[in-house]
């Protein structure tokens, strides 16, 4: 595929350093020069703007299947994705950053003025990040949730504490319910498929998949020692802020909610209905004290300044805080923020590297979840009606890969060895992202 990106930005990086090796990529932007990070990428490069159909003609858009528009500035991404649906009728998608666009550009209510100049898709990244924050609060302990097939099948990440009756043993010697599986661990910032031969140890992260009801009452008697969140506190009342704590007050949830700006303040206080609203900031240690911020069930850190998400973070957990999200913009310190003990660290980047990346795939094959900073994915393949029956034992696999999740119909099944497999099975796969393509070729010609 022929892809088209505007914007030389950390979102149109981490776009072209995925799809660079599958797709031919060309990146245009107002820069003369790209920025270094790029130089290991084999891709074209075209200086000029996005939005100027000359520029556009020159990067040869007319022979383009899609065209990704990620500058930092949204007003310019909507242009260009308007102007090169003049110079031919291809697939455009468009990043924004604020939800007055976002709302204009994607409401029902627009589709009864339809043109063939319209967006095919408007990317979020921070309405997808407080789904993603959303669901990580609503499992205790929890340090990454993903729902599959409408919640019958679930991923849950779990980190390895002291007192955890999994450390040291080995997989092989663990006794999971029939419908569980671990299908990774990442230790030391690395993700890898245990063996049955692999031991679980001190600080690992552990992924589960598994039957949705299964799963639960698994990680309910092994991980999920405390009660049901009943107190958040979000810092932070920006748009994700703002929308997550909308979220969570309807899901009964008190909210506590810290916002320096007293504009912003007032518009928090007139549009939710019961969070308690503070003007301050989140690094003020007196107010964190005397609103016992340490004493809520989890701590929500999303600023968007990474230096003050940390810091904000690292005051909460001394005040006694166990359980702390915190978001992170720069890729660089997702590392950092996990070594120095954060219990979840998120990014909108992530969140919509995996809508888009389902927007390039083919339509039998959809990227379901990505797993530590995309080291991981989750794969969702139909088996194609000329596939032939094959026991799970029985596959080649050029890489490893975990079939997790079998849906036949609408039964759900956790497969084991000696499990057929065939033509129509919607399988579930957990595999690293560098083997996801031979994993696809596998079952998808």
């Amino acid at each position: 595929m022929d892809i088209l990106i505007y914007g030389a930005t950390e979102i149109g990086y981490m776009v072209a350093l995925r799809l660079y090796q599958e797709h031919s990529i060309t990146l245009i932007d107002d820069l003369e020069r790209l920025p270094d990070k790029f130089n290991n990428l084999d891709i074209s490069f075209m200086s000029g703007s996005g939005a100027d159909v000359d520029a556009l003609e020159q990067a040869n858009a007319a022979k383009s299947d899609l065209f990704i528009s990620c500058s930092s500035l949204d007003e310019a991404n909507i242009v260009a994705c308007w102007t090169v649906k003049k110079i031919a009728d291809i697939e455009t998608i468009c990043f924004v950053r604020t939800m007055e666009l976002y709302r204009n550009l994607s409401s029902p209510t627009r589709n009864r003025y339809q043109t063939r100049y319209d967006i095919d898709t408007i990317i979020w990244p921070e309405q997808l990040l407080t789904q993603d924050i959303f669901r990580i609060i609503s499992v205790p302990d929890a340090i990454d949730v993903e729902y599959f097939a409408k919640g019958r099948a679930k991923l849950f990440e779990y980190r390895i504490k002291e007192d955890s009756s999994l450390r040291d043993k080995k997989l092989m010697d663990c006794k999971f319910p029939p419908n569980v599986l671990i299908v990774g661990i990442t230790r030391d910032n690395s993700l890898f498929i245990p063996g049955g031969s692999t031991s679980i140890q001190l600080d690992d992260k552990v992924i589960f998949m598994g039957e949705s009801q299964a799963l639960d009452t698994f990680a309910a008697g092994i991980f999920q020692k405390g009660n049901a969140i009943k107190t958040a506190v979000v810092i932070g009342g920006g748009s994700v802020g703002f929308m997550l704590a909308k979220k969570l007050e309807k899901s009964g949830i008190k909210v506590k909610i810290i916002e320096r700006s007293k504009d912003r303040c007032v518009f928090l206080a007139d549009n939710l209905n019961k969070s308690l609203v503070l003007n301050g900031d989140g690094t003020d240690l007196e107010i964190l004290e005397g609103e016992a911020i340490g004493d809520a069930d989890v701590t929500v850190c999303v600023t968007n300044n990474d230096e003050k998400n940390l810091l904000c973070s690292l005051l909460v957990k001394q005040l006694g805080s166990e359980r702390i999200i915190t978001r992170v913009g720069n890729a660089r310190n997702a590392v950092l923020f996990d070594r120095v003990g954060i219990d979840v660290v998120v990014s909108p980047r992530d969140s919509a590297l995996k809508e888009l990346l389902n927007q390039v795939q083919a339509r039998d094959v959809d990227i379901l979840a990505l797993v530590e900073g995309g080291q991981g994915e989750v794969l969702r393949l139909k088996l194609p009606e000329d596939f032939p029956e094959t026991r799970i034992m029985d596959l080649k696999f050029q890489a490893k890969a975990i079939i997790g999740v079998i849906k036949r119909g609408r039964r759900i099944m956790v497969p084991h060895g000696g499990t057929v497999i065939r033509a129509g099975d919607l399988l579930k796969i957990f595999t690293m992202a560098e083997d996801a393509e031979a994993v696809k070729n596998l079952f998808v010609k």
